[in-house]
């Protein structure tokens, strides 16, 4: 293996259909026995990516390599990948054990050793004594899991993940996802999964791959996507943002709202024009007297573990989450710590998000209405 442990590598992708660009040089590196989800949403390109990756789509420009080889027009069957799709294609006339063993079959693989590797497999899945039963007859979770045995048994070094848990329900999702994270660390190889998703990303992922309009936006760890975004898209896209416009009066101070803050950023321009970034969980409601802002509640919405209120202060609405009951009408006031505001330089996606004027839970389900069909 080469030095940098890298095993996937694409090097200035550029893909275009009917002469719209899809991925615009695109440069990615995937380390060995990684679990990396491409996350963005519908139309991003992120399974396009995937679909280069497996040889399905040969880029118009740009490198693919695989342990440091490049793999530009090698054919799918060569590569020692495979792919779990959305629907996941299983052999509706064989039994459990049959769709499992169909790679070996192919090989000619000896029975004896096709019975053992089957048997790790399905003790792997937790699908033992399942061997005979139909897989018609499996629920949506369990054909999930013959899927993963039939794909892996081949022992690929790379499993490409195109939203597979998708149809299932929300309590299986959450059930699989931990199932899929402990698969692949009893495995050892490289899991590059896609999904929209972010709660699924964050849970999931070693490395997370931020993806918008054919471009990466950011990778890094799920705690660095969270708490270090690196531009109104990706903060606005994973979870809940506040994002006000702001001004960097100097190293560690910030104003907004005619107010000076305390923040822990630094290294931009004096009074640099910035994005600034508060999620709604780490935002005190307090008396007026006590706040750093003042502002009127607008909405509030029982969550369950939480109350998610709505504060309007001159006509930008901050999203607030807490524990707290409180009237809409209300007048409070707001408390930020330094180390809960981020700053992020200007780009294109300035302006687009983090304001809750429009903000509804309707809207959000229409959202992922429109990416599901």
């Amino acid at each position: 293996m080469k030095e940098n442990n890298n095993i996937i590598e694409l090097k200035n992708i550029v893909v275009e259909f009917d002469g719209e660009r899809v991925l615009d040089n695109l440069s990615l590196a995937i380390k060995d026995k990684e679990f990396v989800t491409l996350l963005g949403p519908s139309g991003c390109g992120k399974t396009t990516t995937l679909r280069i990756i497996a040889g399905f789509i040969e880029p118009q420009a740009g490198d693919v390599l695989f342990l440091g080889d490049k793999i530009n027009g090698v054919p799918p069957y060569k590569r020692s990948v495979n792919t779990i799709f959305q629907r996941y294609a299983l052999f509706p006339h064989y039994n459990v054990f049959e769709n499992i063993a169909f790679g070996l079959r192919v090989k000619k693989t000896p029975e004896a050793e096709v019975k053992k590797q089957v048997s790790e497999m399905l003790k792997l899945v937790n699908l033992e004594g399942f061997e005979k039963r139909n897989v018609s007859k499996l629920s949506g979770g369990q054909q999930q899991r013959v899927a993963i045995a039939r794909a892996v048994i081949n022992k690929p070094k790379v499993l490409l993940l195109d939203e597979p848990l998708a149809a299932l329900d929300l309590k299986l999702r959450k059930d699989m996802q931990n199932e899929l994270k402990n698969i692949q660390k009893k495995l050892g190889i490289t899991f590059i999964f896609v999904t929209h998703d972010q709660e699924e990303a964050l849970s999931m992922s070693d490395t997370i791959v931020v993806m918008n309009e054919g471009k990466i936006q950011q990778i890094g760890t799920p705690q660095d996507i969270y708490n270090e975004p690196k531009n109104a898209f990706v903060a606005d896209f994973i979870g809940e943002s506040n994002i006000i416009d702001g001004v960097m009066v100097k190293d560690f101070v910030v104003k907004l709202d005619g107010r000076e803050f305390s923040c822990f950023d630094s290294g931009f321009e004096e009074n640099e024009e910035v994005d600034v970034v508060i999620r709604p969980e780490d935002v005190d409601i307090v008396p007026p007297m006590q706040g750093m802002l003042e502002g009127e509640v607008t909405s509030l919405t029982f969550k369950g573990v939480h109350y998610e209120i709505i504060v309007d202060i001159e006509g930008f609405k901050w999203m607030i989450q807490t524990t707290d009951e409180h009237k809409v009408g209300e007048t409070v006031g707001l408390y930020i710590e330094p180390d809960a505001i981020h700053i992020m330089k200007k780009s294109e996606y300035s302006g687009k998000y983090g304001d809750y004027s429009s903000y509804s839970d309707e809207i959000d389900m229409l959202n992922e209405l429109e990416e599901d069909e």
